[in-house]
């Protein structure tokens, strides 16, 4: 008995320690609604992807090729080991690409998420999308005070996709899997 109380007494340890994904607003900052995310996606022209890989198991992989063949963005890469993706040229910095982005799409830790924040607001940018899995209270914040929109916990792809049938392509709606029966 005492050794389960013990183990449950470190699982909840480290679940505190763990970022918190719970996207609450706040006195500065407050989630994008729907409404607001299209208006994001619709008027963005230029996007810079920070840590973007070349492994096609990665999802920014997956969500660079998607959005490389079902949007109307120019997509900039950016990670200081790549050379070259898709075909694309690959950055080292976001300071480094040839055009102002409109949005930089982040698939960074954590713990990069300030930095990325400094370097997004130095070159300009509207819009900090931080992806699926991401929330950072404290850069949603300060990038809100800064006049930067933030998005935390969303992905680019399925969000482009939803505002704009898209859902279908690249792994949505399949018709693997249904709920339908059959001959109905």
């Amino acid at each position: 008995m005492a050794d389960e109380n013990a183990a449950e007494g470190e699982r909840a340890e480290a679940c505190a320690l763990r970022p918190t994904l719970d996207v609450t607003a706040s006195a500065l900052w407050s989630p994008p609604d729907a409404a607001q995310r299209r208006a994001i996606l619709r008027r963005t022209r230029v996007v810079a992807m920070i840590g973007a890989s070349p492994k096609v198991s990665r999802a920014s992989y997956f969500v660079a090729t998607y959005l490389l063949t079902s949007s109307p963005y120019r997509l900039y890469f950016v990670n200081p080991r790549a050379r070259e993706i898709l075909g694309q040229p690959v950055y080292p910095t976001v300071a480094d690409l040839p055009v102002r982005p409109d949005l930089v799409d982040v698939f960074r830790r954590h713990a990069d998420l300030p930095q990325v924040l400094d370097e997004t607001l130095a070159v300009g940018a509207d819009t900090l999308w931080l992806q699926l899995g991401s929330h950072h209270q404290d850069v949603a914040e300060r990038g809100a005070a800064e006049g930067l929109t933030v998005v935390t916990n969303r992905c680019l792809k399925v969000e482009h996709a939803r505002f704009h049938g898209g859902l279908h392509l690249a792994g949505f709606d399949t018709g693997v899997i249904t709920s339908r029966r059959q001959g109905r």
